[in-house]
């Protein structure tokens, strides 16, 4: 049997507008890029994609499932700017075979800064998915699949069953990403491990023609999937949403794929099928402990936290913006809190990223920036204009 779950993340920052060091007013974030970019990506691949899953649900009768992981932040802007995106999860919610996982409002890297703002972050994204849909998340996933034990102690015990992190080879040695294991010091929860490899295949390698396995059909792939059978029993296949439509565009023939993928993974054996995360967590028993003493995630070969904390600006960026919590909490200003707890957002210390930027790489595809250099400038002009604030 080869149980396959699937998790889908969607994130939208507020992408800041450009500020300069002689700008004094508190408009930081680009709306008009904002909602363009949201609307653009919504068309071209949230509301498609939604709407081929909830017709594989029902061709399926329901033995077709999915999960999303989607920040607080998203949902605001789809509220805002593309409130059908809201209305198509609604739909997906009303037909029982989709679970939200929790995760930080603002996507942040809180848990590495302050437990109180990380814990803040985390029930105001509970209400939200409380608010919208009516669930009460069980599996929690951090920002960028940013893991530790730590992280694993103290998401225990706020009450979560099960916490999704990166199957990296580092912390796996000889064993598979696909059974589930549990962290130390926190036996109750279970940790799912995403299969790095398969879902590279589609969210990195489905359009390439230089691979060796292209083209990718759902058939082979549904045999990749049978494969799992006798070293192991689980397949987490996790992946940006934006997947599907935005950077594997529509011409590829991604989204016929994973229409007929379930159809397929049925077929190539009577016991595979398809459970959310929670559906994994009732269903199995972990077979060992994953001992994960340093930080990881998802992002980059290295799958460090080097893609935001890699050089002295992020360092600085983030160490400076953390400076503030106390006393801006203290002020009470509840406009001044949301400002800066929009600066807390990954994205903007990921623009910093320096590592591989005369590659072209993918930290340049995702940067509004010309460089990271003017991410920095930019972000700590509009640091310093949240301080003179906090002063008055």
């Amino acid at each position: 049997m080869a149980s396959v779950c699937f998790y889908f993340q969607l994130h939208q920052p507020y992408r800041l507008r450009r500020y300069s060091v002689f700008d004094t007013d508190r408009h930081y974030f680009d709306d008009y890029k904002n909602a363009e970019i949201c609307r653009k990506v919504a068309h071209k691949s949230y509301l498609p994609a939604n709407k081929v899953m909830l017709e594989t649900i029902k061709e399926h009768e329901g033995r077709f499932r999915v999960s999303y992981s989607i920040t607080g932040v998203a949902l605001e802007q789809f509220e805002q700017y593309v409130p059908e995106v809201i209305e198509s999860f609604q739909a997906l919610n009303a037909t029982g075979c989709v679970e939200f996982l929790e995760e930080t409002y603002y996507h942040s890297l809180s848990f590495l800064y302050s437990r109180e703002e990380f814990r803040a972050q985390v029930e105001l994204h509970q209400q939200k998915i409380k608010e919208l849909f009516g669930q009460e998340p069980r599996v929690f996933r951090n920002t960028e699949l940013i893991y530790n034990n730590d992280l694993a102690h103290f998401v225990s015990h706020m009450g979560y069953d099960a916490i999704v992190t990166e199957g990296a080879d580092h912390i796996l040695g000889y064993r598979s990403p696909n059974f589930v294991y549990r962290p130390p010091h926190a036996q109750k929860l279970k940790l799912l491990l995403k299969n790095y490899r398969l879902s590279d295949d589609i969210a990195f390698r489905f359009s390439n023609r230089a691979w060796e396995q292209w083209p990718l059909t759902a058939e082979k792939f549904a045999r990749w999937v049978t494969q799992i059978n006798g070293n192991g029993f689980l397949c987490n296949l996790f992946f940006d949403y934006e997947t599907f439509g935005e950077h594997q565009w529509a011409e590829t023939g991604i989204f016929d794929f994973i229409r007929h993928l379930p159809g397929e993974v049925m077929k190539a054996s009577p016991d595979n099928e398809f459970l959310t995360a929670s559906q994994v967590v009732d269903r199995y028993e972990s077979v060992g402990e994953i001992d994960v003493p340093h930080m990881i995630s998802w992002a980059d070969t290295e799958r460090d936290l080097s893609a935001w904390l890699g050089n002295a600006m992020q360092s600085n960026a983030l160490h400076e913006l953390y400076k503030m919590e106390g006393a801006l909490k203290e002020k009470g200003d509840e406009q001044l809190l949301s400002d800066w707890r929009k600066l807390t957002a990954s994205d903007h210390f990921y623009y910093m990223c320096t590592k591989y930027w005369a590659d072209g790489d993918v930290h340049k595809y995702f940067s509004p920036y010309e460089s990271p250099y003017d991410s920095y400038i930019n972000f700590m002009n509009v640091l310093d204009n949240i301080q003179t604030r906090l002063r008055q």
